[in-house]
């Protein structure tokens, strides 16, 4: 079975469905956001930019990031489907049993990153655009 193969298995499965109901929860939830953002952040931290994410690591922080925009009201520029599919991405990252366990040492991280890297790909132009508006409001405040 090809990567891309895994990622469409994982993300058409009935546990992703669910974790995308629940995202849609949690998108209309400006406090659920926060809150998962933070467990993700401190997850991340844990997992290192050099560790499985080493490629992702960017996208993964970018998800964060626009997921936190979102919940201030900083940024709503971001497609319902987009943000549902972000937030179920990090719902799976967060949770420690899922696919592959987590905790299975070498291979735990192997579907979350699957997962992280196909929801990448499908919301690519969402995140340029809130990556340029992280930009121009970078440029406006100095």
């Amino acid at each position: 079975m090809g990567k891309n193969d895994f990622r469409k298995r994982i993300v058409r499965g009935s546990f992703f469905a669910g974790l995308l109901d629940r995202a849609a929860r949690y998108a209309d939830n400006p406090d659920k956001l926060m809150e998962l953002t933070t467990k993700a952040r401190k997850k991340a931290d844990s997992t290192g930019s050099g560790g499985p994410f080493k490629g992702l690591w960017d996208s993964l922080t970018t998800f964060l990031r626009l997921i936190r925009a979102y919940a201030t009201g900083e940024y709503r520029e971001v497609p319902w489907q987009s943000l549902t599919l972000i937030v179920a991405a990090v719902l799976y990252f967060v949770m420690p049993i899922d696919l592959i366990p987590d905790f299975l040492v070498g291979v735990g991280y192997v579907d979350d990153v699957a997962v992280v890297a196909w929801v990448m790909s499908a919301v690519s132009s969402d995140l340029d655009a809130f990556r340029q508006w992280e930009a121009s409001r970078a440029r406006s405040t100095s």
